[in-house]
């Protein structure tokens, strides 16, 4: 469990530290975007006041205590699943990766009432209107180990 813990407390940390950095110190609130190396990489403030891709956006402010609570319910689902579990080091990780990018979305949520997504990327001339943070590429990396890292090993007696 050491593990897990570590690694979601050193995502968490990233996670607020990066936001911290852009948003507030290169005042991206304000500036609005910031071509860092175009059209593969730049900053793009976007607040995310629904879940992914916006769904749920634009809903009355019960939706983001509703999505707290959920964040939370299933970041407290996953440690208990891995202390119960015990799926191994990269399973530990992956569930890191979701609790730590999970918590980093809720401070979020609680802080400014919506997420703050800044990263956009873009590739060979397709242009993506989505923003998103280093909390959201943990949870996804870490949802996808939890599939790939746990479960599937036979207990045989």
């Amino acid at each position: 469990m050491r593990v897990l813990t570590l690694t979601a407390a050193a995502v968490f940390l990233l996670d607020q530290v990066t936001k911290v950095i852009v948003v507030h110190l290169m005042d991206l609130r304000s500036v609005g975007a910031i071509d860092v190396l175009p059209p593969y990489l730049n900053l793009r403030m976007a607040w995310n006041y629904g879940i992914n891709f916006g769904l749920l956006s634009g809903q009355d402010a019960w939706v983001r205590w509703l999505l707290i609570a959920v964040a939370l319910a299933i970041s407290l689902w996953v440690v208990l699943w891995m202390r119960r579990e015990k799926p191994g080091r990269w399973g530990l990780i992956s569930g890191g990766l979701l609790v730590g990018g999970a918590l980093g979305n809720v401070i979020d949520r609680l802080l400014y009432g919506a997420v703050a997504d800044f990263l956009n990327m873009a590739c060979c001339g397709i242009e993506n209107p989505y923003a998103f943070n280093v909390a959201d590429i943990a949870i996804f990396a870490g949802a996808l180990g939890l599939v790939l890292f746990t479960g599937g090993r036979s207990k045989t007696p």
